[in-house]
């Protein structure tokens, strides 16, 4: 097990990318603490199927864009295990399809805070408690953000823009804790098959557009996106920190065409 004995804490976890994480790291050893905003009972099914493989695993709802709440939630995550040695930032929300000049300041704001903010929070918690216990050495953060960090479409720009800064976050935060032994990852998805995605999945003529336009022809399988926060979890990436690893089938390379 590549992750026996570790405490991890992964957000948005009820579903898609998060749930498959949450399932890979419990399977490989890991404590999990999964959060959701919606889907509870979801989010419980998934921790009951964690906890088959003889791990332990609670699940807390949590909106990750109010502080209170995530400081809330680090306080549980004490109770629960006493320290946490890998944080994964996923929970996000794309927000509404809409033109610049016509979207809403409480439509931006929500992306914004959700998707930017949410890591921000969970970070600086994170931060915070490694510092109090002394145990930075071997820690992991993975920061889930989307091809869309370098990859603009239209009418999404709240989107675009708290993408490519989770990005920037994830490359300062490296910079700030690399003498520590932490390191701090990000991983940029592609057209991955989850319910965030539900509205192209469920029309064929739009899955179909789509999927001629990737490179490898096909929409990816959260599995795949779980496999590489395995890898990031864990000690074979020890002297990987700063990075963006990219599942998206080559889609982002095409540059315009994508």
């Amino acid at each position: 097990m590549v992750l026996k004995g570790k405490n991890v804490l992964v957000t948005g976890a009820s579903s898609g990318i998060g749930k498959a994480i949450a399932l890979l790291f419990g399977k490989e050893g890991a404590n999990i603490i999964g959060t959701y905003h919606h889907g509870g009972e979801e989010a419980e099914e998934v921790m009951k199927e964690i906890a088959t493989h003889g791990v332990k695993a609670v699940a807390i709802g949590i909106d990750v864009s109010e502080e209170e709440e995530v400081a809330r939630l680090f306080a549980r995550a004490v109770d629960e295990f006493g320290d946490l040695d890998i944080l994964v930032n996923n929970a996000g929300i794309n927000g509404p399809t809409v033109t610049i000049e016509n979207i809403q300041t409480s439509d931006w704001d929500k992306v914004i805070k959700t998707n930017l903010y949410g890591p921000f929070f969970c970070c600086r918690e994170f931060l915070r408690l490694k510092r109090r216990n002394n145990s930075f050495k071997g820690s992991r953060i993975i920061n889930v953000s989307s091809i869309h960090e370098v990859v603009n479409v239209p009418e999404h720009a709240h989107y675009n823009a708290s993408k490519a800064a989770l990005r920037n976050f994830t490359r300062s935060l490296a910079l700030e804790v690399a003498a520590t032994g932490m390191t701090v990852n990000n991983i940029a998805p592609g057209m991955i098959l989850t319910p965030i995605n539900k509205e192209v999945i469920e029309d064929k003529e739009k899955m179909k557009k789509v999927e001629a336009t990737i490179p490898m022809h096909r929409g990816g399988t959260p599995e795949e996106v779980a496999n590489v926060a395995l890898f990031l979890a864990s000690e074979a990436s020890s002297y990987v920190t700063g990075s963006t690893y990219t599942v998206d089938g080559a889609l982002s390379i095409l540059g315009p065409e994508a």
